[in-house]
């Protein structure tokens, strides 16, 4: 084991000496498009009344940058770039927050999903070690291939332009979008449980298909659920192909990712009227049969 996971390992296991019996971990992974951002805003606005039962949707150190951020994307950004003494402080910050009758911890970001493949071998070792100093499990839901791939490459194209990435907001055709294996990796849904299996162990991923209400399954899986208590609205509505046309237009100018955040609101008012007129899919009929081709769905 290298000499920094001895060090994260030992550090970590210090924090949690303390308690009496062994924290449960559920890290929701997503994926992408199955009403994450939801999930995430229903959880962060009811922090108070899930620590009433015990349960800890932690605030994170992001909140400093972006206080109206409600998952944890330091998770996979730690870990993608291996700064390890961030990810400890990080889970210092959680441990902090941790009450006497709190046994579950719940972090949620769908980047784990998005760049699992992106993760060297290093940083899944500390994954590993995770699940050997806390009681974890894993929650995905996964998507009908065809919808997801057609939402993610949508988000793609909103989101902003990153170093080393070849996809996130360029001016990119979906046929274009899917010759970049990057793109297509995210198809392998089999691939992705089999891989967390062996870091996890395989009775602590728990697989879900996405059936369009999220918040709702996860309230009643946490033992929340009420005749009064219910689910957040969809957060993010999907783009048609037209705002998507405009959005590929403005990826030319490079804009920097704040400055594109302050076109949304206006691009979302165009996106509501041009829905009146245009409902067509992205996918023609070469292109289903592309990403069912490339696709490993899992068999629920």
């Amino acid at each position: 084991m290298e000499k920094s996971n001895i060090h994260f390992a030992n550090e970590l296991a210090a924090l949690l000496k303390p308690f009496e019996q062994s924290l449960k971990i559920i890290l929701h992974a997503g994926t992408p498009k199955t009403g994450t951002t939801s999930l995430q805003t229903y959880l962060e606005k009811r922090q108070r009344k899930l620590r009433g039962k015990g349960i800890l949707y932690p605030h994170n150190l992001e909140k400093l940058q972006n206080p109206t951020a409600p998952k944890h994307q330091w998770f996979e950004k730690n870990l993608v770039t291996i700064h390890l003494e961030n990810f400890l402080e990080n889970f210092k910050n959680i441990i902090a927050q941790v009450k006497k009758d709190t046994h579950t911890i719940i972090l949620s970001s769908e980047g784990i999903y998005n760049y699992w493949w992106d993760f060297p071998e290093e940083s899944k070792k500390i994954l590993s070690q995770l699940s050997s100093l806390f009681d974890l499990e894993v929650w995905v839901w996964f998507r009908e291939p065809l919808a997801f791939i057609e939402s993610y490459y949508k988000q793609c194209i909103r989101n902003p332009q990153i170093e080393n990435n070849r996809c996130y907001g360029k001016d990119l055709s979906f046929a274009e979008m899917l010759e970049i294996d990057w793109f297509t990796q995210h198809l392998n849904y089999q691939g992705f449980v089999t891989e967390c299996q062996a870091v996890f162990g395989k009775n602590n991923v728990s697989v879900f298909q996405y059936e369009g209400d999220v918040v709702q399954e996860v309230i009643q899986k946490l033992g929340l659920a009420t005749p009064h208590d219910n689910p957040t609205p969809r957060q993010n509505k999907s783009l048609n192909s037209a705002s998507i046309k405009l959005l590929r237009m403005i990826n030319n100018y490079n804009m920097k990712a704040k400055d594109k955040e302050c076109l949304m609101p206006h691009l979302k008012k165009i996106n509501g009227i041009l829905g009146n007129y245009v409902n067509e899919s992205l996918l023609d009929a070469d292109a289903k049969k592309r990403v069912l081709a490339v696709s490993r769905p899992i068999r629920f």
